[in-house]
């Protein structure tokens, strides 16, 4: 029976951005029918398993815990029963993970780390263990937000289709950095174009590749905005070729951006604002690399932390972190508007939304 599971990261423990409710990694099933989540089983016993990423056959999950000391845990998968087994940690040498990815070969976990502005990559034994680090790469600098921007702060990374290159967006340094990646190794050195600047303040948060992988997009958590970079796969070079808002032009108050997402058609793109709490939709030219704006739809919440695009895309669940919800949203596949499906979750301090059918 083919089924989607649902794999919700949350906090556990009280941060200075946030009072953590929940007791580990919780898991659901999507009706595929009505876009309603009931639940499955549940991982307790983790501190602030904040960000979850899925090996390419679903059957390991790796979690950043946003920990003071960081660690990233690695899972197996029971994709019948949605129940998870802890396998082994590993440190993340350095403070408070924020995201974690996996390399599609299942060779590799590339975990970025918060507050100490730095990323490390561990391969990942036949068993889905991960094995000790082979790289670990501290970035250096400032830009012109004292309260956010004071140093290095790393929050996301993406890998390239052939799996050569690594970007990772840093808030701290208003860039996205650009690396080498040594597959045989597990190691990175600086690429041929090692970075690529945001507007100075942007805060650059998480980076979303589209299907062809020749556009990479970037939303950009302190000026509400989205970037858009060409991505010569020959040379490995970004080029920007477009920033849009994520606001309505009548929007006055204060607003962060979260997550972006990228429809699996590639037609449209989705991403969260945190004040305005809304999905901001594009529809996307691939041919000119052009968003434009098509609306905003409520998430019915407060802080939109994060959200996902289930595989058929046909759902969009909304995690909504400071109001303790989960909503889901139909996409129209002609238009890529968003429809309040009526059907919502109750779940402690959701971070982080992965979907996967098996």
């Amino acid at each position: 029976m083919t089924q989607t599971l649902v794999f919700v990261g949350t906090y556990t423990t009280h941060l200075p951005h946030v009072a953590g409710k929940a007791q580990g990694v919780l898991i659901y099933r999507l009706d595929a029918a009505t876009g309603a989540l009931s639940p499955v089983s549940e991982l307790a016993g983790q501190d602030n398993p904040a960000y979850l990423a899925l090996s390419p056959q679903g059957d390991y999950l790796y979690i950043a815990n946003e920990i003071e000391e960081g660690v990233v845990t690695a899972c197996a998968v029971d994709s019948d029963s949605g129940q998870l087994t802890v396998l082994n940690q590993q440190p993340t040498q350095g403070r408070h993970p924020c995201h974690v990815i996996v390399h599609d070969s299942c060779k590799y976990v590339f975990v970025a780390n918060y507050s100490s502005g730095n990323f490390t990559v561990y391969p990942i034994g036949t068993d889905g263990q991960l094995r000790a680090a082979t790289a670990h790469i501290q970035h250096e600098g400032s830009s012109v937000n004292s309260a956010r921007q004071e140093a290095a702060h790393a929050h996301c990374i993406a890998l390239d289709a052939a799996y050569e290159r690594v970007f990772v967006a840093d808030l701290g340094i208003d860039r996205v950095m650009i690396y080498q990646f040594d597959a045989a190794n597990g190691t990175v050195s600086p690429a041929s174009q090692p970075s690529i600047a945001m507007q100075a303040g942007a805060g650059p948060r998480h980076l979303a590749f589209h299907p062809s992988r020749q556009w990479l997009f970037v939303i950009n958590e302190l000026d509400s905005t989205i970037a858009v970079l060409a991505y010569d796969r020959t040379s490995g070079t970004l080029t920007h070729k477009q920033t849009v808002s994520t606001l309505p032009p009548d929007f006055e108050g204060e607003n962060t951006c979260a997550a972006i997402h990228v429809h699996p058609s590639g037609n449209f793109v989705y991403g969260s604002n945190r004040g305005h709490d809304s999905i901001a939709a594009f529809a996307f030219d691939a041919e000119a690399g052009q968003l434009t704006a098509t609306g905003h739809t409520s998430t019915q919440g407060n802080t939109p932390r994060d959200f996902d695009i289930d595989p058929t895309g046909a759902f969009l669940l909304a995690a909504n972190q400071d109001s303790d919800t989960i909503f889901s949203y139909g996409i129209d596949p002609h238009t890529g508007a968003l429809s309040a499906t009526g059907q919502r979750l109750d779940v402690p301090t959701p971070v982080c939304v992965k979907m996967r059918m098996f």
